[in-house]
């Protein structure tokens, strides 16, 4: 005589609690359905509506994968695939003269990004020394005209300072 285990079918369909169909049927509306349901909570009986705002944040039903527009699983959807063509693009084609065009094509955009990169560098230095040396020459024209206004003053108990402060 065998004896007869007890294990739940994965396939049956599971008796939830009405907590449980309630939260699948607010899933199945979406993120405005569980809005809805904390105003009416506050409208009712605030501690509810706070008890669903709670379980909106901490539940994950707010940001969770529920409430998520479609538009934003097409994009990621969309960059998935262009990174696995991405990837794509750089295996070998088989064909020794397209192999060679594209690996001199890449090589070439390579240099061109490398030189234009060292541009944008040697222009933002030129902009640095620019602002520097505009900078100092205000200084400078500061420091000149406190001398002049000592020296025209004729007071020579107070000496100029050598730098301006800032």
């Amino acid at each position: 005589m065998t004896t007869a285990t007890y294990s739940p079918r994965h396939d049956a369909p599971q008796r939830r609690s009405w907590l449980g169909r309630t939260e699948d049927w607010l899933d199945s509306k979406g993120k405005g359905a569980w809005i809805a349901a904390m105003v009416l909570g506050f409208i009712f009986f605030w501690p509810i509506g706070l008890a669903i705002l709670f379980y909106m944040i901490w539940g994950k039903q707010m940001f969770g994968k529920s409430c998520r527009n479609s538009r934003a699983r097409d994009i990621q959807g969309h960059m998935q695939a262009m990174r696995r063509s991405g990837y794509a693009a750089m295996r070998p084609s088989g064909n020794s003269a397209f192999d060679a065009y594209k690996e001199e094509t890449l090589r070439r955009l390579e240099d061109e990004q490398e030189q234009f990169e060292a541009f944008l560098e040697r222009l933002r230095a030129a902009k640095d020394k620019a602002e520097f040396d505009e900078f100092m020459d205000e200084r400078a024209d500061r420091a000149r005209a406190e001398r002049d206004a000592v020296a025209r003053s004729g007071d020579d108990n107070q000496a100029p300072k050598p730098y301006a402060e800032v």
